[in-house]
């Protein structure tokens, strides 16, 4: 399983790396925002995709959306982490195209949780 953590803060995807690699999840590659996400995303093709929403130069709503576009990314599985909880944000982010939606802080066996999930569905 290939993994893609899109998030501006190097600290919280060093934690989402560790904790994914305690999951069993070892083939994770960052990305520093939307617009080098998608760079990788054009390049590799990733099992599960976790994204902030807040970021600079490309946010996650946009990166979502433009992800959903590729032919590769129709049906994959996005995951939102972000500090964003409220309803209207959340329903922004199902228009977009997101699967799941974590707010941050977060717990690692719940994100291992979610992540479990939606790669079951597949």
């Amino acid at each position: 399983m290939k993994l893609l953590i899109v998030d501006d803060s190097t600290m919280l995807r060093d934690m989402l790396v560790y904790a994914l690699n305690e999951g069993g999840y070892n083939d994770v590659t960052e990305a520093v925002d939307g617009v080098d996400g998608l760079a990788k995303a054009k390049t590799t093709i990733y099992d599960l995709i976790i994204t902030d929403i807040n970021m600079p130069n490309m946010d996650g709503l946009t990166f979502i959306a433009e992800l959903r576009k590729l032919p590769d990314y129709s049906g994959k599985p996005i995951l939102v982490l972000t500090t964003e909880r409220s309803d209207d944000m959340k329903a922004k982010g199902r228009a977009a195209g997101a699967t799941g939606w974590i707010v941050k802080p977060f717990v690692p066996d719940q994100l291992l949780k979610a992540v479990n999930i939606v790669l079951s569905k597949k």
